[in-house]
């Protein structure tokens, strides 16, 4: 009766005080599943009952729908929520929906214009919910090489063959059209600011500190790749983590460090307790990671050049590098880094397979206490480029790294079913609620968010604890994950009985506050 006084309690607050009518008949019902909801506690049998894209009543009892889904044996949980989504297509929403997902956001790298990101997404539609920071790197490439920004990934990556936006650091003057820049996205509604100082490591310290503290006074986070990928100091990655928290303590910003997990490299448990520690003092930071020893960039990426870059990753091979799934040799790798610096590799940077040392590295950085699993999964492409539109199932011959298809799925098999080092309502937390609340201060559309409670959006996974799994491999990404009935996006099932639907594109903009263009 406690458990029912509170949910009901809850649908007052989240609804206005709106009454909950125990016989209406809802658009869907969801029945005898066990629903877990970290948000409240929540972690038994009920019944859900949903209209209008929200839902509506938990109920220990039956419910009416105009359409009841039986979730025996399964587990109902809110729906994912990627912080760290590079694909933002419609082919990528819909493999990244069979990976549970129903929310992925371009934070890390962000993007601009946001006018244009969001007015492009929103004319052709998308499967699941997306969003987009403002990326100071578009920022700062504009205003250094004169050449006004696309909202896309090519345009990026077609930069990484200009030196100065890597190595230089901005004038006075330059530095404020940089800040104006991202000033402007903010006001078209972004969400925060993507800070990709790991690609230009030679921009300069206040720069940084500059654009953290404009977050700051405008309450937005900020979502960083470290500067330094090494474990070799000077110029480390803990040193790369240390201005972060150093800034984060400073400006009172709040500091996402986006992938724990690849740029700690081996020094994770330094970089951990460096963490923790800031945290313990009140400095605000929060931390992502996704279960993979393998990450994916650019060849031209500046962290792969300069003397000794290989020494210091450890003496990374040539070998560790792959296009399409083929191992680089050090003269395939400096013709593609020399003349086509945009190409997409993969990294392997950990075995954590085959060696229990880089298990331990990836389990501190997947378990650090109130991260977020998030993908970096990206878009997929063929020969023939970049798979977009309509295009439904992607080929099976289509390349991206394995996260952009199993991340979440790969998590809950590995960290819950098959080790058992974590239980089903933390593992659900970490996918869904704990990246709710990292945003939730400055984006009050997450707010009804990575819940499941009467006036929360139904942004809903059932799945099937015994079987979610994920199938995509280096060798074949290209391969969805499995052990999902139903993701609901706003109420809507875009995986409908384990199958895509491709009839539908209920996605909504996740967006800041617009400022007024009076």
């Amino acid at each position: 009766m406690k458990r029912t006084f509170a949910l009901a309690a809850a649908a007052s607050a989240l609804l206005g005080g709106a009454a909950m009518a125990q016989d209406a008949s809802y658009d869907l019902v969801i029945e005898n599943g066990r629903l877990i909801d970290p948000a409240s506690g929540t972690d038994g049998v009920r019944s859900i009952g949903i209209s209008d894209g929200k839902v509506a009543e938990i109920s220990e009892g039956a419910l009416d729908g105009e359409r009841v889904i039986d979730a025996t044996g399964r587990i109902v949980a809110p729906g994912f929520i990627d912080l760290h989504g590079h694909g933002q297509s419609i082919p990528a929403g819909r493999m990244q929906a069979l990976d549970g997902v129903t929310t992925t956001l371009e934070l890390e790298a962000g993007i601009l214009p946001i006018n244009d990101f969001y007015d492009s997404a929103g004319a052709e539609g998308r499967p699941i919910n997306y969003g987009s920071a403002v990326s100071w790197a578009h920022a700062r490439i504009a205003t250094i090489e004169e050449d006004e920004p696309s909202a896309d990934v090519d345009w990026f990556f077609s930069h990484f063959k200009d030196p100065d936006w890597q190595e230089d650091v901005a004038t006075d003057e330059e530095l404020e059209e940089i800040l104006g820049r991202v000033s402007e996205g903010l006001d078209q509604g972004g969400l925060g600011v993507g800070i990709l100082v790991g690609y230009a490591p030679g921009s300069g310290r206040k720069e940084y500190y500059a654009v953290n503290e404009l977050a700051a006074e405008r309450g937005v986070p900020t979502w960083t790749h470290a500067r330094f990928l090494s474990t070799t100091e000077p110029d480390s990655s803990f040193e790369g983590y240390e201005e972060m928290v150093a800034v984060a303590a400073a400006t009172g910003a709040h500091m996402h460090i986006s992938h724990l997990n690849s740029i700690s490299l081996t020094d994770i448990n330094a970089i951990a307790d460096m963490i923790s520690g800031a945290q313990d003092n009140g400095v605000n930071i929060t931390v992502e990671a996704y279960p993979y020893g393998a990450g994916a960039t650019g060849i031209g990426a500046a962290m792969f050049r300069g003397e000794g870059w290989r020494d210091r990753m450890g003496g990374i091979d040539y070998s560790a590098f792959t296009v399409n799934g083929e191992p680089l040799d050090k003269a395939r790798f400096d013709d593609l880094q020399a003349n086509a610096p945009g190409t997409g590799i993969i990294v392997h940077f950990l075995n954590p397979d085959e060696n229990e040392a880089d298990q331990g590295y990836l389990d501190r950085s997947i378990l650090y206490p109130g991260g977020a699993i998030a993908s970096d999964g990206g878009d997929w492409e063929t020969e023939d480029g970049m798979i977009t539109g309509q295009t439904w199932p992607i080929p099976e011959e289509a390349q991206s790294h394995p996260r952009s298809a199993g991340t979440f799925s790969r998590f809950l098999r590995i960290y819950v079913r098959e080790r058992g080092v974590i239980d089903w309502p933390e593992a659900i937390a970490k996918t869904s609620y704990y990246p709710a609340k990292i945003l939730e201060t400055s984006v009050p559309q997450m707010r009804t968010r990575g819940r499941i409670q009467p006036g929360a959006d139904a942004d809903i996974v059932v799945f099937d604890p015994e079987t979610v799994a994920d199938k995509a491999t280096f060798a074949k990404p290209a391969q969805a994950s499995v052990g999902y009935d139903y993701v609901l996006v706003g109420g809507v099932p875009v995986v409908d009985g384990g199958e895509m639907n491709t009839a539908v594109l209920p996605g909504v903009a996740i967006r800041g506050t617009v400022a007024s263009q009076d």
